[in-house]
């Protein structure tokens, strides 16, 4: 379902014209039918992933699917994978790499999807700062999986992502679901987790496997429940 400007001025506790403001002037995503602005709910999670924007958790209710379990982080990552050493120098051969590497099921076209990650690179960066960049298609990856999938891949070399730091990237995160809800679960307890000074030096370093668990573990053991919450920003 499509979100409304007020939908999305609740779920940012910000007003109405502060959405329509952002729109005009910090690019949040959002497709103008009808003389209204509608938003998609993965669009809107990741602008405001990369902007520090504080999310509601009421975001991710869906009544239909709210049985549905959702792992931790760290269940995630040790179901996706954390790769170490990845030996290319551009963008595009790292994403590769990337996609190789993903847990796909079976029969999945990987030249299609790593196109559909070239395109999303193309209309804008994936990198979030401080070297750390979230690769994935404009919609969710949803495919036939059993849980959520978190990969954590660390590049030899840093390679120029186009940051809007201007730092070059060395770390890529990438998610696979089997639903929406899942992808937007998993996303906010990444943004969240990322956030997390201490999380964040044991990834950039890198750390270890298990240090790497350890540390998403000991973010998450102290979240609020059921909402997660990235940080807020001025208007």
């Amino acid at each position: 379902m499509q979100l409304t400007v007020r939908q999305v001025s609740q779920f940012l506790s910000v007003s109405e014209a502060t959405i329509t403001r952002w729109i005009k002037h910090r690019a949040l995503p959002a497709q103008y039918v009808g003389g209204q602005y509608r938003f998609n709910r993965a669009e809107l999670l990741e602008w405001a992933t990369t902007n520090q924007v504080r999310v509601s958790g009421e975001m991710l209710d869906h009544p239909e699917t709210e049985d549905e379990p959702i792992p931790s982080l760290a269940e995630a990552l040790e179901a996706g994978g954390i790769f170490y050493q990845i030996q290319d120098t551009n963008k595009d051969r790292a994403l590769r790499a990337l996609v190789q590497l993903l847990p796909l099921p079976d029969g999945i076209d990987r030249e299609l999807l790593l196109r559909l990650f070239l395109a999303r690179e193309a209309a804008a960066t994936t990198a979030i700062g401080g070297g750390i960049a979230l690769p994935h298609v404009r919609n969710p990856i949803v495919l036939n999986v059993t849980h959520p999938m978190v990969t954590l891949c660390f590049l030899e070399q840093p390679i120029d992502f186009g940051a809007l730091d201007g730092k070059p990237v060395h770390v890529l995160f990438s998610l696979v679901c089997p639903t929406v809800r899942s992808h937007l679960q998993m996303m906010l307890r990444l943004s969240h987790t990322l956030h997390d000074p201490q999380f964040r030096e044991v990834v950039t370093r890198p750390g270890k496997r298990e240090e790497i668990l350890q540390a998403a573990r000991r973010v998450e053991a102290a979240l609020p429940a059921p909402a997660m919450e990235v940080r807020k920003v001025s208007d």
